[in-house]
């Protein structure tokens, strides 16, 4: 497990493409009233794709909409239609924004520099859809492909789950809930516990991209009436047993809210025997991985998860 060197204090060290970053959102938040909509919050999920950068070249780009639930798949250049290892993507957002319009381009760039398939998930949305139908459609989409490999161009045994923000989240509730053998899990910037009480979430409470207030916001939309957050199937941290869930890359950034959490994450699976690469990530924030076209130490930290994707298929092999 690695490491980087944790927070010395507020602001020690962040980066200072994100600090612009920052000082931005503070500003449109200052024009704002009142509280954001769902239509708002949805909103916002959607623009952040602008600050990704352009997404670099695939060999193929599909949406397949036939069976219970669409995906794309992004294929790399010279993957062809051989059997290559993939990875199952869910989307951040907080369950209820985002789809594959939004994570596009980092879908591509997982797919183009991790040497792998991903296929990204259009899992149906809160409150429109609550809790349990995200899952749903991630149980229907392992079972998919876990069905005809062939035609997704699958090495079955490399078949990976991953995710950002709320998106890992389901993708660790899936590595549970599923009895398909998986082979890694790539979690950025996990949430681990919907509305967690961790030392960075009290810390980094308000002006860190995503707030604690938006958070229970996010909650409200996505449980349905008697549905504990402390529940495993929301709070995948209270499951137990993590003996049995596959090797993890976990990634979290040092001015994160949720960081506290993708570390515990990380350690339970160490403690439990299960190999876990832990990368705190100096300097950054919430959902560094999308923000590589405004913040340039971004850019380079998400090209080293690229890069550890990379080696762990090779491990795999």
């Amino acid at each position: 497990m690695t490491i980087a060197p944790p927070c010395d204090g507020p602001e020690a060290r962040l980066d200072s493409g994100a600090r612009r970053f920052l000082a931005l959102l503070a500003a449109a938040a200052k024009r704002r009233a009142d509280a954001p909509t769902l239509e708002d919050l949805r909103a916002a999920t959607d623009g952040l794709a602008a600050f990704a950068g352009p997404p670099p070249p695939v060999e193929r780009r599909e949406t397949l909409a036939g069976g219970r639930v669409a995906v794309r798949v992004y294929a790399p250049r010279g993957g062809s239609d051989a059997p290559i290892p993939a990875l199952l993507y869910f989307h951040g957002g907080g369950w209820i924004s985002g789809g594959l319009e939004s994570h596009d381009a980092i879908c591509a760039t997982l797919a183009a520099r991790g040497g792998c398939r991903v296929i990204a998930v259009d899992y149906r949305l809160a409150p429109e859809h609550r809790f349990p139908a995200a899952i749903e459609d991630g149980v229907a989409a392992v079972r998919a492909i876990r069905a005809d490999p062939r035609r997704f161009g699958v090495d079955p045994n490399r078949l990976g789950i991953a995710g950002d923000s709320a998106g890992a989240n389901l993708a660790v509730v899936l590595a549970r809930e599923t009895p398909t053998p998986l082979a890694l899990q790539l979690l950025l910037c996990p949430v681990m516990d919907p509305l967690g009480g961790t030392r960075s979430r009290a810390a980094l409470a308000s002006g860190w991209l995503i707030e604690e207030a938006t958070m229970a916001r996010y909650w409200d939309f996505y449980r349905f009436f008697g549905l504990s957050p402390d529940d495993p199937r929301v709070a995948p941290l209270n499951g137990g047993d993590f003996a049995r869930l596959p090797p993890a890359l976990v990634h979290v950034a040092e001015f994160d809210p949720l960081r506290d959490e993708g570390e515990a994450y990380a350690a339970a699976l160490t403690r439990a025997g299960v190999p876990a690469e832990l990368t705190v990530h100096v300097g950054l924030i919430h959902h560094f991985y999308g923000l590589g076209g405004v913040i340039p130490a971004a850019q380079a930290a998400f090209a080293r998860v690229c890069d550890g994707l990379k080696l762990a298929w090779a491990a795999a092999a």
